[in-house]
């Protein structure tokens, strides 16, 4: 309890040195940023090294916390935070379904790999190629894919559903890998002493070999988790479906330069789902406490 509690307390301290560094370089910083190379009379050439500090471009943070509790577009529009909430859940909901997706494929990855050592020669190069592919590019195919076979149909295909496959997209990897480790990490003396009590592979695999993965597994339930809320803001931006977070973000970015402060609540959003995410995979783990000796880092 005492190493959570010191976790938390630096994770505090991090967030509050950010936010001094934020308001520091506001207040020391060039208005308009430091340009290098720049060719007098053109706009917009040269290399900009420092970014600009003016309140456009930097909004003191308390302007920021302060823009989510006032209208959101004038009038009588309910605050800016009510709709970054509610756009908030529906991304977690499509999180979770992609979530558990990706950590069924990984873990069933993660089996067949250590399972079979060809399997895992196989498979696992591919595996680390996948997370090459960018999701700008693969989302949209995806997308056009569900829409095809949604017009067939035969199989109801929601724009959702291409946003949760992107986030298990993303989340699978982390699980699979951890799987494998955590499968193959009990010593030999414990795997020859099953041998000689006649235990098959699934009894040795479920009292000897997943209890030993748990310190593995639950790190990598963790990255799957903020894998899956990255993918899953991503692909909202990039197939362009409305409700979530990832939509909100785009829709206020593009209203910065009236409103500096406004787009950073959905930035907020974003951050508060990426934790919201890991600590419920804390909560499995406190359940998996007994078996979290040695847990490895994330």
């Amino acid at each position: 309890m005492t190493r959570q509690r010191a976790g938390i307390a630096w994770g505090a301290l991090g967030v509050l040195a950010v936010m001094a560094l934020w308001e520091l370089y506001k207040a020391l910083g060039p208005a308009e940023g430091f340009v290098v190379g720049a060719i007098a009379g053109k706009t917009g050439s040269g290399v900009m090294l420092l970014p600009r500090t003016n309140d456009r471009a930097m909004p003191h943070i308390w302007d920021m916390v302060a823009r989510l509790f006032q209208s959101t577009s004038g009038g009588d529009t309910p605050p800016l935070i009510v709709p970054v909430v509610t756009a908030c859940l529906t991304t977690l909901g499509i999180v979770a379904v992609g979530w558990l997706i990706g950590v069924t494929v990984g873990l069933l990855l993660g089996l067949v790999m250590q399972r079979w050592r060809l399997a895992e020669w196989g498979l696992l190069p591919w595996i680390v190629v996948s997370q090459t592919v960018p999701l700008i590019a693969f989302a949209p195919i995806l997308a056009s894919i569900g829409s095809q076979v949604d017009r067939a149909g035969s199989i109801p295909w929601p724009q959702w559903l291409s946003v949760a496959i992107i986030a298990s997209y993303l989340a699978f990897f982390p699980v699979a890998v951890g799987v494998l480790r955590g499968l193959e990490a009990p010593d030999r003396i414990h795997l020859d002493l099953m041998r000689t009590y006649a235990a098959g592979y699934w009894q040795t695999l479920l009292s000897l070999r997943l209890p030993a993965a748990v310190p593995h597994l639950l790190p990598a339930l963790r990255l799957a988790a903020a894998s899956a809320v990255v993918g899953a803001v991503v692909a909202e931006v990039s197939i362009g479906m409305r409700g979530g977070i990832g939509r909100m973000l785009i829709q206020l970015a593009g209203q910065g330069s009236s409103d500096p402060a406004a787009p950073w609540g959905p930035t907020f959003g974003s951050i508060a789902l990426g934790l919201v995410a890991a600590g419920t995979v804390a909560l499995i783990g406190f359940g998996l406490r007994n078996y979290r000796r040695g847990e490895a880092t994330s």
